[in-house]
């Protein structure tokens, strides 16, 4: 009996070690925002207060003004490829959403993507900005069409792999549609256990396998893309952030979308496994005055992925006059 205690009592020893030095191996500490801003923190950028939220901003260029806002667990710098080629004809923003790169926390928790689309509004008028065009990916292409429905200040739209589509329609003898799939990052963020241990245990190998499914192209992927969205996630505050910010109630703007009657673009990676392409036909129905572009072989950040594919239509679409808003 005392042998199988002894056995037992090593047993749990050994365990308790490779815990230990998992748990060490695997822990990463806040990154404090100043040793990441003379990284990350580029000539033209500037910090913006705006609602009570300092966020940092990016402003390039001169022209027609474009607001460029990214998706979840990115920041600003997803655009760095559309803004070179942009700032040469146009005055671009983007930013980092709270939450998010080294914007940080928002000590009012300002978090849902009405919250964002609010704040876009409230830097348009710091920046004095009247009028102007936004794109948005993913969660920033959600923030970018509820800008549309709610301000007739935006004069065109880009929604690039944007999150929020319509519903689809049920298949034939089904009462409700099949619902989508969501990342298997998101679940597990929506996990208590697993969301707390990740804002202190994220190792860098998770990120890699997350910017694995956004990409269709590994290639594509370095390691300084994956060091930008992983240390600027490690920016102190961020990863409690996104936890609070996954948890914040949206309000659910689809069937609004009809409302929007200024040209819209919707650009879709045809291997996007995050959102599929099939979400683009569901926004181009939705709304009246859009057109499609899918391109093959690209994942969920065509303006990653495949930026000069993906400026060769954007720039077209943005020279257009602007047509009168049958609003």
């Amino acid at each position: 009996m005392r042998r199988i205690v002894r056995i037992a009592g090593v047993g749990l020893g050994v365990v308790l070690v490779v815990s230990l030095i998992l748990i060490a191996a695997l822990y990463r500490a806040d990154i404090p925002v100043a040793e990441l801003k003379p990284k990350y923190f580029t000539p033209e950028s500037k910090f913006v207060v705006v609602r009570g939220d300092s966020l940092h901003v990016r402003l390039r260029g001169q022209g027609p003004p474009i607001f460029l806002l990214h998706g979840s667990f990115a920041s600003l710098h997803t655009w760095n490829d559309w803004e070179d080629s942009l700032s040469l004809r146009f005055r671009t923003i983007s930013l980092d959403f709270p939450g998010h790169g080294l914007s940080g926390p928002s000590p009012h928790k300002h978090y849902s993507t009405d919250d964002y689309a609010t704040s876009v509004l409230a830097l348009a008028d710091a920046l004095e900005i009247d009028t102007f065009s936004v794109a948005g990916n993913s969660m920033g292409g959600a923030v970018a069409y509820k800008l549309a429905i709610r301000s007739g200040r935006v004069n065109k739209l880009i929604l690039v792999d944007a999150a929020g589509a319509p519903a689809a329609a049920a298949a034939p003898g089904t009462a409700t549609a099949q619902p989508q799939q969501r990342p298997w990052i998101f679940g597990w963020l929506s996990n208590p256990l697993t969301a707390r241990l990740m804002t202190r245990l994220t190792p860098r190998f998770l990120f890699e396998k997350v910017m694995g499914g956004v990409f269709a192209d590994q290639q594509k992927i370095t390691p300084a893309m994956i060091d930008r969205y992983y240390e600027l996630m490690l920016r102190e505050g961020n990863r409690t952030a996104t936890l609070e910010r996954l948890q914040t109630p949206q309000t659910d703007s689809r069937d609004s979308l009809s409302m929007i009657h200024i040209p819209t673009l919707i650009l879709w990676g045809e291997q996007d496994s995050w959102i599929p392409a099939s979400h683009a036909n569901r926004f181009a129905k939705a709304i009246p005055n859009s057109e499609v572009v899918i391109f093959p072989h690209v994942g969920h950040v065509p303006m990653e992925e495949v930026p000069v594919e993906s400026f060769a239509v954007v720039l077209p679409f943005l020279q257009q006059p602007p047509a009168q808003s049958e609003k």
